[in-house]
């Protein structure tokens, strides 16, 4: 018989051993890990990060924490949450997911909040863990369109893109006058974002001194890549290596009067290429909303036409509802 699985609340003095938990793991990202969660500033967030054992063995960690309201919500800080197991049986997952409606109860939480990654995000597809709160009765908060691109066709990705982008990024090769390096560049990076962001009334995401905190934090899991026009830098990818199956192009901008020059196209073949080269699975292109519209799930039909171009495919990214009964 298995051995009842325990909550521990996360203090640091468990920072390696989550680390490590979440880098073997079968579904954890870097937005996981304590490392990066360190480039917020202290007292930011009311974090309450959970570990599961079964004996002494940890089989489970959950990032989160408590808003004002007394919800619990994973992540906090991050892009993707909830649990992080290993490939392991839907058994365990269910009592990893009992234990923690179990953990709630006892700590008066009435609702809980969590955002998995998309399954391409797991090496080994295993959707225990989701199942599982379904089964508990869990419902939907929200639904978002996101875009990947797979990796592991044979060949070149540029052979699976459409005609207009084969002939647009080998038009911009062919003709050199676009150069696209890996830099450090994140002062004019974060320039070029902050512009693209104004254009439709908001602002980043992250701060320049937060990207800066994150590089130095994570360095092997940011490349960010420019491209220049002679000397002027004109647009710019940061990818985020999630881990050790998915690229996430976390931010593509660009000079917008250079948009003529088609630097976006050579964005995207450049993450794909190096993405493939280094052995991942899948690009991950974010997700593709109307921020504009009154429904967050409105999907941007340009934007997700223009994403097909690379040929992307949908992919959901759903935010589960538990409601905790007394």
């Amino acid at each position: 018989m298995a051995a009842p699985i325990n909550i521990v609340p996360y203090t640091s003095h468990l920072y390696d051993e989550w680390d490590a938990f979440v880098r073997h793991s079968n579904n954890g990202t870097m937005f996981h890990m304590q490392r990066f969660l360190d480039y917020h500033p202290e007292g930011r967030w009311n974090y309450h990060h959970l570990l599961f054992y079964e004996g002494e063995r940890l089989v489970a960690v959950l990032p989160g924490g408590i808003n004002n309201k007394g919800e619990f919500w994973s992540p906090v800080g991050a892009s993707y949450g909830s649990f992080v197991t290993e490939d392991t049986s839907f058994e365990r997952n269910l009592r990893i997911v009992d234990a923690f409606i179990d953990y709630c109860r006892q700590t008066s939480i009435r609702d809980a909040y969590l955002i998995p990654a998309p399954h391409i995000y797991a090496t080994e597809t295993n959707q225990h863990h989701e199942y599982a709160m379904l089964y508990r009765k869990a419902d939907f908060e929200l639904h978002y369109i996101s875009h990947a691109i797979d990796l592991r066709h044979e060949g070149d990705p540029i052979e699976r893109f459409d005609a207009t982008a084969r002939k647009s990024i080998r038009k911009i090769l062919r003709e050199g006058r676009l150069n696209i390096v890996e830099s450090d560049d994140y002062a004019t990076f974060h320039d070029i974002l902050v512009e693209n962001k104004a254009r439709h009334g908001v602002k980043p995401t992250h701060t320049l001194e937060e990207l800066l905190r994150l590089r130095d934090l994570m360095p092997e899991h940011l490349r960010l890549n420019m491209v220049y026009d002679g000397d002027v830098a004109i647009a710019g990818s940061l990818l985020f290596v999630a881990n050790r199956n998915v690229v996430l192009c976390f931010y593509n901008m660009l000079r917008y009067e250079y948009e003529h020059l088609r630097p976006i196209y050579l964005v995207m073949h450049e993450a794909c290429r190096w993405s493939k080269v280094n052995g991942y699975r899948w690009v991950d292109i974010g997700v593709s909303q109307d921020t504009k519209s009154d429904d967050p799930m409105t999907p941007s039909l340009g934007l997700i036409g223009f994403k097909e171009r690379f040929d992307s495919r949908g992919i959901l990214r759903s935010t589960y509802h538990l409601r905790i009964e007394p």
